[in-house]
This record gives structure tokens, sequence and C-alpha cells, in this order.
């Protein structure tokens, strides 16, 4: 049963205080930067290079933190 008073509402942007907003924008920058990087890193490199198919790649980095993160530590073949 729902009680009265305890549901969550969404907030908007005008809601948050100053350094919430400065952390969301932080956050997507850092987001924005790493995915960029990633697939830059992907296009630039050769596919005898990478662990696995480029285009399944290039999908996983467009997962949040995640993907760039997996790209980086399982994506890549280490030169010997």
């Amino acid at each position: 049963m729902r009680q009265e008073g305890t549901a969550m509402r969404s907030q908007t942007w005008q809601d948050l205080s100053p350094g919430r907003k400065r952390t969301v924008i932080a956050a997507g920058a850092v987001q924005v930067t790493l995915a960029l990087t990633a697939w830059v890193d992907l296009s630039r490199r050769s596919p005898e290079r990478v662990n696995g198919p480029k285009k399944l790649w290039a999908a996983v980095i467009a997962i949040n933190f995640v993907g760039p993160l997996a790209y980086f530590c399982f994506g890549r073949r280490r030169d010997s």
C-alpha cells in the first residue's frame, strides 16, 4: 500500500542545488570525454589490435561509464 507523503517526485533541473548541478555537469563531461576518447582510439586501432568485433565495441562504448572503461580494460589488445 502507498502511504501518503512517501511518494517520490521527480526533480527538475531548477529543483537541484548549485552543487548538485555542478556534479551532474562534471559527471556528464567525464562520461562524454571517456566515450569520445574510446571511440577515437577504436577508430584508429586496426581490427587485429581489438579483442572482438569493432562494431560491437562501438556499441558497448555508448553504455554510460561502463562501456568506455570496459573497452579500455578488455577491448584493446596489449602490444607484445
